[in-house]
This record gives structure tokens, sequence and C-alpha cells, in this order.
């Protein structure tokens, strides 16, 4: 669904969050205002963590009729690391399974670097991904709206 006439929005934020009436509303606001601007819808893109970034998606596929696209991003956390990463930094869960603690953060950078048009950041208290998101689109210039519970 991606396209030339569709405006790329950033929905993130915090696992904790839970009010869907103030991400209904965001991005409600956004998708009338880039067809204000001549857009014919948006595409919402999220970084799939359960919380703010679900919910933006949730949002987004729901509205598919509309003209709304989806563009989840997901951390490659069982993946390799990147070549930035310090030696010896991978963590093991409880099942034995490891991952790089740094894929949120690469997951994050990817979003960023796609230039959406706005972000929109649903934080509660100093959730770490969303306030390192948070730095990388304040970095590249990225609009960004928020609201904290």
């Amino acid at each position: 669904m991606n396209g030339p006439y569709l405006a790329l929005i950033l929905g993130l934020g915090s696992r904790a969050w839970t009010d869907h009436t103030i991400i209904d509303t965001a991005l409600t606001e956004v998708w009338h205002d880039a067809r204000q601007d001549g857009y014919s819808g948006i595409e919402v893109m999220e970084g799939t963590a359960p919380g703010a970034d679900t919910m933006c998606g949730d949002w987004a596929k729901a509205r598919f009729d509309h003209g709304i696209g989806h563009l989840p991003v997901e951390a490659d956390w069982e993946g390799p690391c990147a070549d930035s990463c310090p030696p010896g930094h991978r963590r093991t869960r409880r099942d034995n399974t490891e991952y790089c603690p740094l894929a949120g953060h690469r997951r994050n950078q990817n979003m960023v670097d796609r230039q959406p048009l706005i972000a929109l950041a649903f934080q509660v208290g100093q959730s770490t991904g969303t306030a390192d998101c948070l730095r990388r689109l304040a970095k590249a210039g990225v609009p960004t709206r928020r609201w904290a519970a």
C-alpha cells in the first residue's frame, strides 16, 4: 500500500502505554491533516513492540479500507550483531536463547532513516526504547508530537 501519495507517519511509544483513545485521536488528526495537505492517506510505521507501537499498528490495520497503510518494522533480536556492537554484549534469556540488546536501537534508527513526515510518541515514565527513538528523531530533525502518561 506504500506509494508516493501516502504520508509516512511514525507511531511509537512505551510498552506500558494503555490509552487507546489518545492514540486514536492523534492518528485520526494526522490522517485528516495529511488529506488536507494533498496526500491520499497515511502509512503508519511502528516498531511492533507491545503497547503503543502495537496500538498504532492495530489502528492502521483497522482502517486499511480507508486508504491507510501499515508498515511494521521489527527488531531482529535473535539475528547477528552489527559490526558496531561491542564484543561479548549478547545476553541470554531464561529459555537460553541469545539476543542482541542493541537490536531495538538499530530498528529505531531504521525507522528514523525512512524519514517520516511526523512522529507521534506516547511515553510512560522514562521508557528507554522510546527515549532512544526520540533522541534519534530530534537529531534527524523529524517533527515529533509527544504525549506522556
